[in-house]
Protein backbone atom coordinates (compact mmCIF):
# COMPACT_ATOMS: atom_id res chain seq x y z
CA UNK A 1 0.00 0.00 0.00
CA UNK A 2 1.02 3.58 -0.50
CA UNK A 3 3.06 4.99 2.33
CA UNK A 4 2.27 8.49 3.58
CA UNK A 5 4.30 10.69 5.85
CA UNK A 6 2.48 13.34 7.96
CA UNK A 7 3.40 16.17 5.58
CA UNK A 8 2.12 14.31 2.53
CA UNK A 9 -1.06 13.35 4.36
CA UNK A 10 -1.83 17.05 4.94
CA UNK A 11 -2.31 17.49 1.19
CA UNK A 12 -5.46 15.34 1.32
CA UNK A 13 -7.51 17.84 3.31
CA UNK A 14 -10.67 17.87 1.19
CA UNK A 15 -10.29 21.49 0.16
CA UNK A 16 -10.64 22.65 -3.42
CA UNK A 17 -11.89 19.21 -4.45
CA UNK A 18 -8.95 17.28 -3.02
CA UNK A 19 -9.57 13.77 -1.54
CA UNK A 20 -10.36 13.44 2.16
CA UNK A 21 -7.85 11.22 3.93
CA UNK A 22 -7.39 10.63 7.66
CA UNK A 23 -5.12 8.29 9.56
CA UNK A 24 -5.93 6.08 12.50
CA UNK A 25 -3.44 3.74 14.20
CA UNK A 26 -1.14 3.80 11.20
CA UNK A 27 -3.83 3.22 8.57
CA UNK A 28 -4.90 5.89 6.09
CA UNK A 29 -8.58 5.92 5.09
CA UNK A 30 -10.33 7.68 2.22
CA UNK A 31 -13.43 9.41 3.64
CA UNK A 32 -14.27 11.34 0.48
CA UNK A 33 -17.62 9.54 0.26
CA UNK A 34 -18.74 10.50 3.75
CA UNK A 35 -21.41 13.19 4.14
CA UNK A 36 -20.03 13.88 7.61
CA UNK A 37 -16.75 15.17 6.15
CA UNK A 38 -17.97 17.94 3.88
CA UNK A 39 -15.05 19.97 2.55
CA UNK A 40 -12.72 17.93 4.74
CA UNK A 41 -14.11 19.13 8.08
CA UNK A 42 -15.93 16.88 10.53
CA UNK A 43 -18.19 18.30 13.24
CA UNK A 44 -16.55 21.71 12.82
CA UNK A 45 -13.56 20.40 14.77
CA UNK A 46 -11.61 17.66 12.98
CA UNK A 47 -9.70 18.56 9.82
CA UNK A 48 -8.89 15.96 7.17
CA UNK A 49 -5.26 15.25 6.30
CA UNK A 50 -4.32 14.47 9.90
CA UNK A 51 -3.68 11.55 12.19
CA UNK A 52 -6.81 11.27 14.36
CA UNK A 53 -5.65 8.36 16.51
CA UNK A 54 -5.81 10.43 19.68
CA UNK A 55 -8.80 12.61 18.84
CA UNK A 56 -11.11 9.73 17.99
CA UNK A 57 -10.81 8.41 21.55
CA UNK A 58 -13.09 11.24 22.68
CA UNK A 59 -15.60 10.76 19.86
CA UNK A 60 -19.17 9.61 20.59
CA UNK A 61 -18.67 6.69 18.19
CA UNK A 62 -16.17 3.85 18.03
CA UNK A 63 -13.23 3.73 15.59
CA UNK A 64 -14.96 0.84 13.79
CA UNK A 65 -16.88 3.37 11.68
CA UNK A 66 -13.68 3.86 9.65
CA UNK A 67 -13.93 0.26 8.47
CA UNK A 68 -16.79 1.36 6.21
CA UNK A 69 -14.34 3.28 4.06
CA UNK A 70 -11.44 2.06 1.91
CA UNK A 71 -7.94 1.98 3.30
CA UNK A 72 -5.64 3.67 0.79
CA UNK A 73 -2.32 3.42 2.56
CA UNK A 74 -0.36 3.45 5.78
CA UNK A 75 1.14 6.28 7.79
CA UNK A 76 4.88 5.80 7.57
CA UNK A 77 5.93 8.00 10.43
CA UNK A 78 4.46 7.22 13.81
CA UNK A 79 2.64 10.04 15.51
CA UNK A 80 3.85 11.47 18.78
CA UNK A 81 3.37 9.13 21.73
CA UNK A 82 0.10 9.45 23.56
CA UNK A 83 0.00 11.23 26.88
CA UNK A 84 1.15 8.85 29.59
CA UNK A 85 -1.47 8.02 32.19
CA UNK A 86 -0.97 6.31 35.55
CA UNK A 87 -0.91 2.52 35.39
CA UNK A 88 -3.87 2.18 37.78
CA UNK A 89 -5.97 4.51 35.61
CA UNK A 90 -5.00 2.64 32.44
CA UNK A 91 -6.05 -0.64 34.03
CA UNK A 92 -9.34 0.88 35.22
CA UNK A 93 -10.13 2.30 31.77
CA UNK A 94 -9.38 -1.05 30.20
CA UNK A 95 -11.76 -2.76 32.62
CA UNK A 96 -14.48 -0.08 32.45
CA UNK A 97 -14.23 1.65 29.02
CA UNK A 98 -17.23 3.91 29.71
CA UNK A 99 -15.12 5.86 32.20
CA UNK A 100 -13.18 7.28 29.25
CA UNK A 101 -16.17 9.00 27.65
CA UNK A 102 -19.18 9.10 29.92
CA UNK A 103 -18.51 10.52 33.44
CA UNK A 104 -18.93 14.16 32.46
CA UNK A 105 -21.95 13.71 30.14
CA UNK A 106 -23.65 11.70 32.91
CA UNK A 107 -23.00 14.21 35.72
CA UNK A 108 -23.40 17.51 33.89
CA UNK A 109 -27.20 17.20 33.67
CA UNK A 110 -27.62 17.41 37.46
CA UNK A 111 -26.20 20.94 38.01
CA UNK A 112 -28.06 22.14 34.93
CA UNK A 113 -31.37 20.86 36.33
CA UNK A 114 -30.87 22.04 39.90
CA UNK A 115 -29.39 25.43 39.04
CA UNK A 116 -32.36 26.12 36.76
CA UNK A 117 -34.85 24.78 39.30
CA UNK A 118 -33.66 27.18 42.01
CA UNK A 119 -34.67 30.39 40.16
CA UNK A 120 -37.86 28.71 38.85
CA UNK A 121 -39.11 27.81 42.34
CA UNK A 122 -37.98 31.20 43.63
CA UNK A 123 -40.14 32.84 40.97
CA UNK A 124 -43.09 30.67 41.95
CA UNK A 125 -42.64 31.81 45.56
CA UNK A 126 -42.58 35.45 44.53
CA UNK A 127 -45.76 34.98 42.50
CA UNK A 128 -47.71 32.91 45.04
CA UNK A 129 -46.10 33.70 48.40
CA UNK A 130 -46.20 29.96 49.06
CA UNK A 131 -43.24 29.22 51.32
CA UNK A 132 -42.96 25.61 50.19
CA UNK A 133 -41.73 26.90 46.83
CA UNK A 134 -39.04 28.98 48.56
CA UNK A 135 -37.94 25.97 50.62
CA UNK A 136 -37.75 23.83 47.49
CA UNK A 137 -35.69 26.53 45.78
CA UNK A 138 -33.25 26.48 48.70
CA UNK A 139 -32.92 22.69 48.55
CA UNK A 140 -32.33 22.82 44.78
CA UNK A 141 -29.68 25.49 45.33
CA UNK A 142 -27.84 23.25 47.77
CA UNK A 143 -28.00 20.31 45.39
CA UNK A 144 -26.84 22.58 42.57
CA UNK A 145 -23.73 23.59 44.53
CA UNK A 146 -22.85 19.95 45.21
CA UNK A 147 -23.39 18.71 41.66
CA UNK A 148 -21.60 21.70 40.15
CA UNK A 149 -18.48 20.60 42.01
CA UNK A 150 -18.98 17.03 40.73
CA UNK A 151 -19.51 18.20 37.14
CA UNK A 152 -16.47 20.48 37.25
CA UNK A 153 -14.34 17.58 38.50
CA UNK A 154 -15.50 15.20 35.77
CA UNK A 155 -15.17 18.02 33.24
CA UNK A 156 -11.49 18.51 34.03
CA UNK A 157 -11.01 14.74 33.91
CA UNK A 158 -12.60 14.47 30.44
CA UNK A 159 -10.69 17.52 29.19
CA UNK A 160 -7.39 16.03 30.32
CA UNK A 161 -8.05 12.46 29.21
CA UNK A 162 -9.89 12.90 25.90
CA UNK A 163 -8.72 16.33 24.75
CA UNK A 164 -5.17 16.26 26.16
CA UNK A 165 -5.95 19.50 28.04
CA UNK A 166 -5.83 21.49 24.81
CA UNK A 167 -6.76 25.19 25.25
CA UNK A 168 -10.12 24.84 23.47
CA UNK A 169 -12.29 27.96 23.48
CA UNK A 170 -15.48 26.20 24.69
CA UNK A 171 -13.53 24.69 27.58
CA UNK A 172 -12.10 28.08 28.57
CA UNK A 173 -15.54 29.69 28.52
CA UNK A 174 -17.16 26.84 30.45
CA UNK A 175 -14.37 26.81 33.02
CA UNK A 176 -14.64 30.49 33.89
CA UNK A 177 -18.43 30.69 33.81
CA UNK A 178 -18.76 27.55 35.94
CA UNK A 179 -16.39 29.10 38.49
CA UNK A 180 -18.43 32.32 38.55
CA UNK A 181 -21.67 30.37 38.94
CA UNK A 182 -20.22 28.27 41.74
CA UNK A 183 -19.10 31.35 43.68
CA UNK A 184 -22.52 32.95 43.27
CA UNK A 185 -24.30 29.76 44.26
CA UNK A 186 -22.22 29.19 47.37
CA UNK A 187 -22.66 32.83 48.40
CA UNK A 188 -26.43 32.65 47.85
CA UNK A 189 -26.69 29.34 49.73
CA UNK A 190 -24.82 30.63 52.79
CA UNK A 191 -26.78 33.90 52.66
CA UNK A 192 -30.13 32.07 52.55
CA UNK A 193 -28.98 29.68 55.30
CA UNK A 194 -28.22 32.65 57.55
CA UNK A 195 -31.41 34.55 56.67
CA UNK A 196 -34.40 32.39 55.62
CA UNK A 197 -36.42 35.53 54.80
CA UNK A 198 -33.87 36.96 52.38
CA UNK A 199 -36.01 36.30 49.30
CA UNK A 200 -38.44 39.05 50.21
CA UNK A 201 -37.95 41.87 47.73
CA UNK A 202 -36.72 44.36 50.29
CA UNK A 203 -33.23 45.82 50.51
CA UNK A 204 -30.58 43.11 50.20
CA UNK A 205 -33.24 40.65 49.00
CA UNK A 206 -33.14 42.31 45.58
CA UNK A 207 -29.45 41.49 45.22
CA UNK A 208 -30.15 37.93 46.36
CA UNK A 209 -32.79 37.59 43.63
CA UNK A 210 -30.38 38.91 41.02
CA UNK A 211 -27.83 36.32 42.08
CA UNK A 212 -30.38 33.49 41.87
CA UNK A 213 -31.75 34.53 38.47
CA UNK A 214 -28.25 35.03 37.06
CA UNK A 215 -27.96 31.22 37.02
CA UNK A 216 -30.30 31.09 34.01
CA UNK A 217 -28.06 32.89 31.46
CA UNK A 218 -24.96 31.26 32.94
CA UNK A 219 -26.41 27.77 32.52
CA UNK A 220 -27.58 28.57 28.99
CA UNK A 221 -24.11 29.69 27.86
CA UNK A 222 -22.31 26.84 29.65
CA UNK A 223 -24.72 24.31 28.17
CA UNK A 224 -24.39 25.80 24.71
CA UNK A 225 -20.60 25.60 24.84
CA UNK A 226 -20.74 22.00 25.99
CA UNK A 227 -23.17 21.08 23.23
CA UNK A 228 -20.99 22.87 20.68
CA UNK A 229 -18.13 20.49 21.49
CA UNK A 230 -20.27 17.38 21.05
CA UNK A 231 -22.68 18.53 18.36
CA UNK A 232 -21.09 21.51 16.55
CA UNK A 233 -23.31 23.57 14.27
CA UNK A 234 -22.45 23.00 10.61
CA UNK A 235 -22.11 26.19 8.60
CA UNK A 236 -22.71 26.11 4.88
Amino acid sequence: MKKFDPEELKQYDGRDGRPIYVAYEGRVYDLSGSKMWRKGLHMQRHQAGQDLTTEIQGAPHSPEVLARFPQVGVLEKKSAPERAIPAWLGALLHRVPMLRRHPHPMTVHFPIAFMLAAPCFSLLYLLTNNHTFETTAFHCLGAGVFFTLVAMGTGYYTWWLNYMAKPLRPVRVKRWLAAVMLVLAVTAFVWRLADPTILRLQGAGIFYCLMIFSFVPLIIVIGWMGAAMTFPVHKE
